[in-house]
């Protein structure tokens, strides 16, 4: 399950959204939130391994570690630095194997000893990579101001990662520079990063950097949420529910929420059981309400509506949501 472990800056713009109730004074579709932003995605997160720069149909080394071989991706990534040793994408391969301990023992220290080499080369994600590594400290002394020029030297290079990351650090400051983060967040999205997107439709909604746009934050909201950003299909979901900056759509919220309750976050499991129960977007079926329920408050998402309704549930009802638990459970 994805943990949201977000710094306060962005925490601060993650404000719950208002919703109409599901029936005439009955429980809102927003109930209490849980102590952590619901699904919020962590800053600084590691990017995806891109396509090697360059690479063709004859790249065993990162054929092999886009499968799963990591042993065999790491012994043609040396094969390539031994026939030239300014090779720094087959660098970064190696240095990607020694980070996350895939076939060799982990080592922060030869992994970030891999990343220097490599972005000393040229390769922007190691140089990413290398920024993290100072950021948080892992197999480098930690040193914001080096992750700082590291994601500078990434991003002028197009990293989305590094773009959105600076982004985040634009507004992690004593003086926080929201119309810099709305910047580069844009950038970040427009380069296909989906984090950026979400964050810079939260800065839309809060009117942070730019100017208030319900509109603007819906539509960067559905990019997200369409590039299954979890948080963004949680408040996209709430936007359509609601017709905010959107027109009002309650099966489009449903799927949403189903899309994002799939992916195990704990808002969307407690927004599609309500759904469920009430009718409202999808077919009443209080067996499908239940599980969803079941599954959210086992994760700490407590629901005193939900909870009667289970209540009040004949046995063989409960049965079948034990069963249908199980069987999500299972999958």
């Amino acid at each position: 399950m994805r943990h949201a472990t977000t710094i306060a800056a962005l925490l601060m713009l993650s404000l719950p959204a208002q919703a109409q109730t599901l029936v005439p004074g009955g429980p809102s579709l927003t109930p209490a939130a849980p102590a952590i932003a619901p699904g919020l995605a962590p800053p600084f997160k590691p990017q995806t391994l891109p396509p090697v720069q360059n690479a063709g149909d004859g790249d065993i080394a990162y054929g092999a570690f886009q499968r799963g071989y990591y042993v065999t991706a790491m012994r043609e990534a040396m094969k390539r630095i031994d026939r030239d040793n300014q090779d720094g994408a087959a660098m970064t391969i190696v240095a990607e194997v020694f980070k996350e301990g895939l076939g060799v023992r982990r080592d922060l220290e030869e992994a970030a000893r891999w990343y220097k080499l490599a972005a000393d080369r040229g390769d922007r994600q190691a140089t990413f990579a290398l920024g993290l590594a100072n950021l948080e400290g892992r197999g480098v002394p930690k040193d914001k101001a080096r992750a700082e020029a590291l994601f500078k030297t990434a991003a002028a290079a197009g990293h989305a990662g590094a773009l959105y990351n600076l982004g985040i650090m634009a507004i992690d400051n004593e003086i926080q520079d929201f119309k810099r983060a709305a910047d580069l967040f844009r950038r970040a999205a427009e380069a296909g990063n989906n984090e950026g997107a979400y964050s810079l439709a939260v800065l839309y909604r809060e009117g942070k950097g730019v100017p208030r746009d319900l509109g603007q934050s819906a539509d960067w909201m559905r990019r997200a949420a369409d590039e299954r950003n979890v948080a963004a299909e949680v408040e996209y979901a709430i936007m359509l529910f609601n017709g905010e900056g959107v027109t009002k759509d309650e099966k489009g919220a449903a799927r949403y929420f189903l899309r994002a309750a799939s992916g195990n976050n704990p808002v969307a499991m407690n927004r599609i059981a309500r759904l469920y129960a009430a009718g409202r977007g999808v077919d009443r079926n209080m067996v499908e309400a239940m599980k969803w329920h079941v599954l959210a408050r086992t994760v700490g998402l407590q629901d005193e509506w939900l909870d009667t309704l289970l209540n009040g549930l004949l046995a063989q009802d409960k049965a079948a949501v034990e069963d249908a638990v199980r069987r999500y459970i299972g999958n």
